[in-house]
C-alpha cells in the first residue's frame, strides 16, 4: 500500500540527537516506530545503507519493515542481504507477503532462499507461488483461524486463544468438515456471546456462505468484498475446500493498485511502475507504445496531407484545427474514464457497457449542441463570415459526438479482444478523435468554402 512519505517523530528525535540515519539503532526508537514508518525511512537510505540498517533490528522486526516497502526497494534489499537472513526475514513474514517478494525475484535466487527456508515455511510459500498473482489464489493469506464445526464455543475460543499468535488478525473464525470443506464463517463477536456449550455447527445455521475459488480474479474478490461489506473473504479449491483468506487490507492494497494500473496504462506507461522504478525499465515500457503513438499521429498528419491546397487557401483552417481535435479528445477522455471505471468497480457486462456506450452518445450529443453554438457565434463575431462559423460549429459537433461514442467504445473493444480495457487506451483515443476532427473540419471547408 502507498503511504504518505515523511519521517516520524522518534526517529527524527534520534537523527536531532546525532546519531545519523545509519549509525547504531537504538531499539528504543525502533519499538517506538510502526513497520510503514520505518519502511519509509528504510527506502531514504543508500541500499548499503538498508542493509546496516536491517541488520540492526530484530528479525522480526525487519521483516515487518520490509514487508511495508515499495516492491523495487524489496527486491534489491534481499538481492543484496546474504542468503540466510534474507532467508530467515521471508520466514517470519506472513506467507502471502513472502511469496510477493519471491514472485519479484529471478529464478535462481528464488530457488536458493527456497532452500534455506524451513521446510513447514518452504511448503506453504512454494503452494502459494503455484498460483496467478492476478488472482485470489495469488493474494490470500494462509493464516487463518480454522475450526472444527463440530467445536462447541468454549472449545473453539481456546483454540483460538492457543493459535492466534501464530495467525493474522481473526476478523472471523471458518468453520470446516472433517475433509476440511468449508461449511460457514463466524465473526469473534458471535463467538464471544454465545453460550459456552453450544455447538459452532448451530451459529450457522442457514448461513448464505459466500466464498470464491481460487481462480478468481483479484478485482472481482475486491468488488464481492466491498458489495457484501465482509472483512475478509474465504477462498477454496474447486471441490470447497477452504485454502485461505483475502482480507479487507488486501483488498485496499488491490484498488489501489487497479487505479494506478489503469491510469498508466491507459497512456502507455508501465502498470507497476513508479517514480522508484529502474529508468532503464520506465523507458522498456514507455517506448513501444511512444512509437505507436508516433504511427498514430502519422495518420493524422496524412488527413492534414491530404487537404494542404485547402489550407494554403484559407490559412485559418490552420488556425481551427487544434481547437476541434482538443476538444473532441476532451469529450473522449471523459466518457473513457467513466467506462474504464465502470470496468474497474463492476463485473463485465456486455449489455450494460453498450447501454453505458449509447448514454455517452445522448452526452456527446447534448454537449455538442451547447459547443457548437457557442462557437458559431464566437467564429462569426472574430471573422465576421458566417460559412466559416457554420463549417467550423459543424465540425466541432461532429468530431465531439464521435470523440464521445468513441472514448465510452474503446475499452469495450479492448475488453473483448480479451486486452486491459485501459491499455494504452487515451492513444488510441487521440489518434481518432484528431483524425476525423481534421477531416471533418477540412472537408467541410472543401465543400462549403472553397
Amino acid at each position: 500500500m502507498k503511504r504518505a512519505k515523511g519521517i516520524p517523530e522518534p526517529l527524527r528525535q534520534w537523527q536531532e540527537s546525532g546519531k545519523g540515519l545509519v549509525g547504531e539503532v537504538d531499539q528504543r526508537v525502533i519499538d517506538a516506530m510502526h513497520p510503514a514508518d520505518a519502511a519509509d525511512h528504510i527506502e531514504e537510505l543508500g541500499l548499503d545503507e538498508q542493509v546496516k540498517f536491517i541488520k540492526q533490528l530484530p528479525i522480526r522486526d525487519a521483516a515487518d519493515s520490509i514487508a511495508e516497502m515499495e516492491k523495487y526497494d524489496q527486491r534489491e534489499l534481499v538481492e543484496k542481504l546474504n542468503l540466510g537472513m534474507a532467508a530467515r526475514i521471508l520466514e517470519f513474514m506472513s506467507p502471502d507477503d513472502a511469496t510477493d517478494i519471491l514472485e519479484g525475484l529471478d529464478d535462481d535466487l528464488r530457488e536458493s532462499l527456497l532452500r534455506q527456508i524451513k521446510a513447514e515455511d518452504r511448503e506453504e510459500i512454494s503452494t502459494l507461488l503455484t498460483f496467478d498473482p492476478e488472482t485470489a489464489g495469488g493474494v490470500m493469506n494462509t493464516e487463518v483461524a480454522i475450526l472444527l464445526e463440530d467445536l462447541t464455543v468454549d472449545q473453539a475460543i481456546a483454540s483460538i486463544r492457543a493459535e492466534v499468535e501464530d495467525k493474522s488478525i481473526p476478523y472471523y473464525a471458518y468453520l470446516v468438515d472433517r475433509r476440511n470443506h468449508l461449511t460457514g464463517a463466524v465473526s469473534l463477536r458471535d463467538l464471544l456471546i454465545s453460550r459456552p456449550g453450544k455447538k459452532l455447527k448451530e451459529l450457522i445455521h442457514n448461513q448464505h456462505l459466500i466464498s470464491v475459488t481460487y481462480e478468481v480474479d483479484k478485482e472481482e474478490v475486491a468488488r464481492l468484498i466491498g458489495h457484501y461489506n465482509f472483512l475478509a473473504m474465504p477462498v477454496t479449491d474447486f471441490e470447497h475446500r477452504l485454502l485461505g483468506v483475502v482480507t479487507v487490507d488486501d483488498v485496499i492494497d488491490i484498488i489501489n493498485e487497479e487505479a494506478s494500473e489503469d491510469m498508466q496504462s491507459m497512456v502507455g506507461a508501465g502498470t507497476d511502475e513508479t517514480t522508484d522504478s529502474p529508468w532503464t525499465y520506465s523507458v522498456k515500457k514507455r517506448l513501444p507504445w511512444l512509437v505507436i503513438n508516433v504511427a498514430n499521429s502519422a495518420i493524422s498528419a496524412w488527413v492534414v496531407h491530404l487537404f494542404e491546397a485547402n489550407i494554403a487557401k484559407m490559412a485559418i483552417l490552420a488556425v481551427l484545427m487544434p481547437i476541434v481535435a482538443n476538444q473532441a479528445g476532451n469529450t473522449g477522455q471523459q466518457a473513457l474514464a467513466v467506462m474504464i471505471r465502470q470496468f474497474a468497480t463492476e463485473k463485465f457486462d456486455r449489455k450494460k457497457s453498450w447501454n453505458a456506450v449509447f448514454r455517452e452518445l445522448k452526452i456527446g450529443l447534448a454537449n455538442g449542441v451547447c459547443i457548437s453554438l457557442l462557437v458559431l457565434m464566437a467564429v462569426y463575431m472574430l471573422t465576421d463570415n458566417s460559412a466559416l462559423a457554420m463549417v467550423m460549429s459543424g465540425a466541432l459537433f461532429i468530431d465531439m459526438l464521435m470523440g464521445a461514442v468513441v472514448g465510452g467504445a474503446i475499452p469495450i473493444i479492448l475488453k473483448e479482444f480479451g486486452r486491459d480495457p485501459a491499455q494504452a487506451s487515451s492513444i488510441f483515443l487521440t489518434t481518432v478523435t484528431d483524425s476525423l476532427g481534421f477531416l471533418s473540419l477540412l472537408g467541410l471547408a472543401g465543400i462549403f468554402l472553397l
